[in-house]
């Protein structure tokens, strides 16, 4: 069987801990032809030979996961592939969700129509702004805002004192900033430049939640695969003064035992999402509460079974050899 992986140029993976390599390595193992293409070597046209058919394709790269050798892999073929044609499609593409993604995702969904099997489902991925997906679940999450007034956003930060403000389509930490009123009850001072910036004078809308001290102790990801929690989290501690615990802002990964406030959230969540068509999904959760669920190309299989033991990637393809049948 062959799978697809639709991701980032292969050349700028980082072999040491990326975990799309991670799942393409176990495809392997387990005997699948792994291919990869980039969303922009998607394409779809009609009016073709009638043998080729009206089909979503890509400019596909046949590769080899080589162990321990650079580049980490070989080519063996590249040729044009309809996707439905492979067992299965695996979208792995990083954020940002700018326009290309969104149109990447209307390519996939069409590849749907075709007959291929997309994972994540592309209207799952439109669904579920990582981000924003988290307001469905208000029993969970900290006191948050999402607004673009600078009047909201300001009193926000007058109640609750002590705030980070995010874009909503930043990734890895970036464009988040801490907000603190002093002892007297005046503002950050840098609470006014801040907002603006952010929501680019009252044009963009971002969000504000309170503070959540247990930062301190880690910003945990928990995996979800096909609904069900992956036993153990990677808490990414700040490191240096820094209030952000992503692993991209320099924090310190440390896999841990799942709480049982991180199973109830995931026991919660997990069955919902993969009923939608989430088969892989990444929950941050700072202390009891989460903060972000990341469905686009969630990461963090090579800490965890680095340090535990446990095989996030034999999971992850146990769960496409389920679903792809």
């Amino acid at each position: 069987m062959h799978l697809l992986f639709v991701a980032d140029p292969l050349e700028i993976f980082n072999p040491k801990k990326d975990s799309t390599l991670a799942m393409m390595r176990e495809a392997q193992r387990r005997g699948f032809a792994v291919w990869a293409c980039e969303p922009r070597n998607l394409h779809w046209s009609s009016g073709g030979a009638p043998a080729e058919g009206a089909w979503v394709r890509a400019n596909c790269r046949h590769v080899q996961v080589l162990e321990g050798a650079k580049p980490w892999f070989g080519e063996v073929e590249h040729v044009d592939r309809a996707l439905h044609s492979f067992a299965g499609v695996i979208m792995r593409k990083d954020p940002p969700f700018d326009n290309e993604y969104f149109y990447a995702t209307h390519l996939l969904e069409q590849a749907e129509r075709e007959g291929a099997r997309v994972f994540n489902r592309p209207r799952a991925l439109r669904d579920h702004p990582e981000k924003l997906a988290i307001l469905e679940w208000p029993q969970f999450i900290p006191h948050t805002l999402v607004s673009r007034d600078l009047a909201q956003l300001r009193a926000f930060a007058a109640s609750e004192r002590d705030i980070i403000i995010k874009p909503l389509d930043g990734m890895g930490g970036s464009g988040i900033f801490r907000l603190r009123a002093a002892a007297d009850g005046s503002p950050d001072v840098n609470l006014s430049v801040a907002l603006e910036t952010l929501t680019d004078w009252g044009r963009r809308t971002i969000m504000a939640q309170r503070f959540i001290p247990e930062i301190a102790k880690g910003d945990k990801r928990v995996l979800v695969i096909g609904g069900e929690p992956v036993p153990f989290a990677l808490a990414r501690i700040p490191q240096g003064g820094e209030t952000r615990g992503n692993l991209a802002a320099g924090g310190l990964g440390v896999a841990q035992p799942l709480t049982a406030a991180d199973r109830s959230i995931a026991d919660t969540l997990g069955p919902v999402l993969a009923a939608r068509g989430l088969l892989l999904v990444g929950l941050d959760i700072i202390g009891e509460r989460l903060t972000e669920i990341n469905v686009t190309s969630p990461t963090c299989f090579v800490e965890i079974t680095q340090q535990t033991g446990y095989d996030v990637a034999a999971r992850f393809i146990d769960a496409v050899q389920a679903a792809i049948g």
